[in-house]
C-alpha cells in the first residue's frame, strides 16, 4: 500500500529532522506522515481520499476522538513550517522548538500506529 509506505518514510524523515535540529521540518514531515497514514486507511476502506486536513480525514476515517484531536493539532504544521510569511517576522526555524517537534512526531506515530493496526 503506497500511502502507508510513504507515511512510514515521512515519519522516519521527521525523526531525523528532529534529531538534527530541523524542528520546523520535523513538524511538517509529521503532518505529512499522519495525512498519508489516514489516506491509506481511507483507501483500504474504499473511501476516496481528498484534501490535506488530517483532522477532517481522521473524522472521515472514523478515528477515535483522541486521535482526531491529535490530527487537528498536526494540521497547524501544514503551511507555517515551510513559509517565512506565515509569521509576522523571522523564519519558521525561529518559531519552531524541539518540544513542538517532539510532540508532532509523537502524535504522528500514534496516528500511524492506529491506521496500520486497522489495515493489517
Amino acid at each position: 500500500m503506497d500511502w502507508l509506505r510513504q507515511a512510514e518514510r515521512d515519519l522516519e524523515k521527521a525523526k531525523r529532522d528532529l534529531a538534527e535540529g530541523y524542528f520546523e521540518w520535523a513538524c511538517f514531515a509529521s503532518q505529512q506522515a499522519a495525512e498519508k497514514a489516514v489516506k491509506a486507511l481511507l483507501q483500504f476502506m474504499g473511501v476516496e481520499e481528498r484534501g490535506h486536513s488530517v483532522g477532517l480525514l481522521a473524522e472521515d476515517a472514523g478515528l477515535p476522538e483522541e486521535l482526531v484531536e491529535l490530527a487537528k493539532e498536526l494540521d497547524h504544521h501544514y503551511i507555517p513550517p515551510r513559509y517565512p510569511n506565515a509569521f509576522a517576522s523571522g523564519t519558521p526555524s525561529d518559531h519552531y522548538t524541539k518540544k513542538m517537534a517532539e510532540e508532532a512526531v509523537k502524535n504522528a506515530e500514534k496516528i500511524l500506529h492506529y491506521c496500520k493496526s486497522k489495515i493489517a
